[in-house]
Parts: C-alpha cells; sequence; structure tokens
C-alpha cells in the first residue's frame, strides 16, 4: 500500500475561513476519532499558531512533517485513525483552510486575530481557559527545540512566552506556587488573556 500523500501548506493559494459551524463540526470530527492524541480544536488552534510562528515557519516545513499530529498520527492499516479516504481528505482541507486564515489573520489584520479559547461562565464573570490552546502551541514547538529555545530565552519575548509554558506544559516541573497559580480559575483567566500580546509580539519580530 502507497503511503499517504499530504499537501504542502502554500500561503498563497487564496482559501476562505472556515464558518462557526465548520469549526464546530471538525472539531466534532476530531474528538470521535479514536486516537488518543487526537486534537480538539483549540489545540489544533495553537498548533496552528505555533507553527506560523516557528523560526523555520510552516510554509518551509512538508505537510507530512506536520499534519498527521493533528489527528495523533497515521496508525495501523489503511486510513486509520480516519473511517475513510474521504474522512482524512476533509480534515486535511480543514486544517489548511484554518492554517491560512490564522496566516491571513497575523500578516494582514492583527488587530481583530482571536485565538480560539474555552470561556467557562462563573459568577457572571466570563473566564478564558488557553490549557488546550497552549498544549497544541507547544506541540509546534516540540518541532524546533532549537529555535524555539533561543526564543523562550529571549528576555522579553520569553517573559511573553511564559503563561503558555505554564498552560500548556508538564505540572510536574511546576513549583508549589505555579500549581495554586494554576489551579485559581482567576489566574488561569489572567494567563490565558496574556497570550495574545505573545501572538501578536512573535507575529510582529519579522515585519
Amino acid at each position: 500500500m502507497c503511503p499517504v500523500q499530504y499537501p504542502d501548506y502554500q500561503p498563497a493559494l487564496a482559501s476562505p475561513p472556515l464558518s462557526d459551524d465548520e469549526l464546530a463540526a471538525f472539531d466534532e470530527l476530531l474528538t470521535r476519532l479514536p486516537a488518543d492524541e487526537a486534537m480538539n480544536i483549540e489545540a489544533l488552534d495553537g498548533y496552528l499558531t505555533g507553527l506560523l510562528l516557528a523560526p523555520t515557519p510552516v510554509a518551509q516545513l512538508r505537510g507530512a512533517a506536520w499534519l498527521p499530529a493533528v489527528w495523533g498520527g497515521d496508525v495501523g492499516a489503511g486510513e486509520a485513525p480516519f473511517a475513510s479516504g474521504k474522512q482524512r481528505k476533509r480534515a486535511i482541507v480543514l486544517t489548511l483552510r484554518h492554517l491560512h486564515a490564522i496566516d491571513q489573520a497575523l500578516q494582514q489584520a492583527p488587530e481583530r486575530w482571536e485565538p480560539v479559547f474555552s470561556i467557562a461562565e462563573l459568577d457572571e464573570r466570563e473566564l478564558a481557559d488557553a490549557e488546550d490552546w497552549c498544549v497544541g502551541f507547544l506541540q509546534a514547538v516540540a518541532m524546533d527545540p532549537g529555535g524555539w529555545g533561543a526564543l523562550f530565552e529571549h528576555a522579553q519575548i520569553g517573559a511573553l512566552l511564559l503563561p503558555i509554558a505554564l498552560l500548556g506544559g508538564d505540572d510536574s516541573t511546576l513549583n508549589a506556587a505555579d500549581l495554586e497559580r494554576l489551579a485559581d480559575p482567576a489566574q488561569r483567566d489572567e494567563l490565558s488573556r496574556a497570550i495574545p500580546d505573545a501572538v501578536l509580539a512573535l507575529a510582529a519580530r519579522d515585519r
């Protein structure tokens, strides 16, 4: 059986952004896959954002190097973890469209770019929780630890990236103060709402 041929990301190719209904349907498709590591739509949004902002941007990578991580990798025989080749193709197309939408927003209208975070209501307040988004972002970071390491060590950019590392990183590496901070929904909200500043700073560094 021939291996799957994945398309590469081509920023110049126009594609429409996903509608809210398409985002919801794609989230359902991903969460129903029989793969433990499949992303939800929040993790996907963070992952794609990280790939776009990486020192080696996603447009320079082969599709096969990053696409399978979206659904937890290609496993077993045939179309697994997808039910059919048609379902796999749809996942690829939706992923590339969402990637293109994030790319265009960050380049052309960064003030209108918004990440996909969980929002919960608590005592009539809306609290953001970007944990899944950050987990996805850090999966992109893990693909280029050397390049990203320099950014995390940079005095200004590293400070901006700290909320992503706290929310999406391994809890076992955190001290008691950070763990207590993450246990507080209000502080998680504060960390989550600081993330757009980090993203916009990274997006602006090459402009």
